[in-house]
């Protein structure tokens, strides 16, 4: 399998599920802007929404959207217990996450990455990410990972996220358990080996 993707974008949480999973896969840089990929394909041409990441399965068919794809690698391996099982209120839960991670924080980031905009209108986009925030600030002062005691899809989707707080000028310091939450993340083997690998670390 092929993972189409671009350094540090959202791609990286499939990447490091992958990795978690112990799934081998190949990786195709994506430029974003030129929408072209190392090979010198057109993107588009392989997902006309633009937008990484792209899994390319086996049988050449394309799986695109970050919670598909992670959902799809760590069913792959259930051994590794990257999500619950299908049909358990548990899978619920983590649906639930992928979705509010996809929906307010994830999209909520995407205007802040504009030089163009406003400092008054920046300023009011990170306060309502704190707001967003808070919710899963919540949620981990009592427990290591969204689910409770073991590392899912929804973490390594959280991770990636969170990860672009410092490059919009996010301060997570007044966030205590999600800033001890991007350690701890950082600090599996797979995240670092997806963050190396993708030339976001340097050994």
């Amino acid at each position: 399998m092929k993972l189409y993707y671009s350094p540090g974008a959202c791609s990286l949480a499939s990447h490091i599920v992958a990795r978690e999973a112990g799934i081998a896969i190949e990786l195709e840089k994506v430029d974003m802007a030129s929408k072209r990929t190392q090979g010198g394909i057109d993107f588009l041409t392989i997902n006309p929404k633009g937008n990484v990441p792209v899994l390319e399965l086996d049988d050449g068919a394309w799986l695109t959207e970050g919670p598909a794809i992670m959902q799809f690698l760590a069913d792959l391996k259930p051994e590794r217990d990257l999500v619950p099982l299908n049909g358990t209120m548990a899978r619920y839960r983590l649906q639930e996450w992928l979705g509010f991670i996809n929906s307010d924080l994830h999209t909520s980031y995407a205007p802040l990455f504009n030089p163009a905009m406003l400092g008054l209108i920046r300023s009011e986009k990170r306060e309502a990410l704190f707001k967003y925030y808070a919710v899963v600030e919540r949620s981990l002062t009592h427990q290591p990972w969204l689910l409770g005691e073991q590392f899912s899809v929804a973490d390594a989707y959280l991770f990636t996220v969170t990860n672009w707080a410092r490059h919009v000028g996010m301060d997570l310091s007044r966030l205590p358990a999600i800033s001890a939450f991007q350690q701890r993340a950082a600090g599996r083997p797979q995240v670092r080996a997806a963050l190396l690998a993708e030339g976001l670390l340097r050994d």
